[in-house]
C-alpha cells in the first residue's frame, strides 16, 4: 500500500511538473509562454501570459509537493483546482482525449482527490515530520480545490461573454464571421 501511494504521488507529481514546464518554458515539446498565452487568450483566460504563469506555477508547485509528500492536502487542492480549470476549454469536445476532450485533466483531478482522501502514506515528508490529519481533511482539500477554480472560471466566462457582445474573435480586433 505504501509503495503504491508513493508511486501514485511521484507519477502524478512528475506529470504535473512536466505540464507546467511545457507551458512556461516550452520543454517536453510544449508551446512555451508566448504560444500558451495566445492559446489561453483564445480560451478566455485573460490576460493570457499571467494566467499561463499562474497555471504553470500551480502545476510545478503541486507536483513538487506531491513527489516529496509535503503539504499533501494543499498539493491535492491545487491539483484539483488547476485541473478543473484546465478541463473547461475541452468540455465541448466531450470526455475522450482522442477527440480533444477533458479526459486527462479529469484523471489528474481524480488522482489528486484520491491522494487527498488517502493521505501521502508513510513514505512522505508529511509522515516523517509527524503530520497526522483527520479523515475529513481530504474532503476539505477537495472542496478547497473545487472552490479555488471558481474565480478563474468566472473570469473566463465574463471574458467570453464580453467577446461575444463585442462581436470579435478572441484575441483579435476582427469581427467574428
Amino acid at each position: 500500500m505504501e509503495t503504491g501511494l508513493l508511486l501514485l504521488r511521484v507519477m502524478l507529481g512528475v506529470l504535473l511538473i512536466g505540464h507546467g514546464l511545457q507551458k512556461a518554458v516550452g520543454w517536453f515539446h510544449g508551446p512555451g509562454l508566448r504560444a500558451a498565452a495566445s492559446l489561453f487568450e483564445n480560451w478566455g483566460f485573460r490576460p493570457g501570459q499571467p494566467m499561463v504563469v499562474l497555471a504553470a506555477s500551480c502545476e510545478v508547485l503541486a507536483g513538487s509537493l506531491l513527489i516529496v509528500g509535503l503539504g499533501t492536502p494543499l498539493a491535492a487542492a491545487i491539483t484539483i483546482g488547476t485541473m478543473a480549470v484546465a478541463a473547461t476549454p475541452s468540455t465541448p469536445n466531450g470526455l475522450w482525449a482522442a477527440r480533444g476532450g477533458f479526459e486527462l485533466p479529469l484523471v489528474y483531478a481524480v488522482l489528486g482527490a484520491v491522494i487527498a482522501l488517502t493521505g501521502p502514506g508513510s513514505l512522505s515528508i508529511d509522515a516523517l515530520i509527524g503530520v497526522s490529519l483527520p479523515t475529513w481533511s481530504g474532503a476539505v482539500a477537495i472542496a478547497v480545490g473545487v472552490l479555488g477554480s471558481a474565480v478563474p472560471l468566472r473570469q473566463r466566462r465574463l471574458a467570453l461573454r464580453h467577446t461575444e457582445r463585442a462581436g470579435t474573435l478572441p484575441g483579435s480586433r476582427l469581427p467574428a464571421d
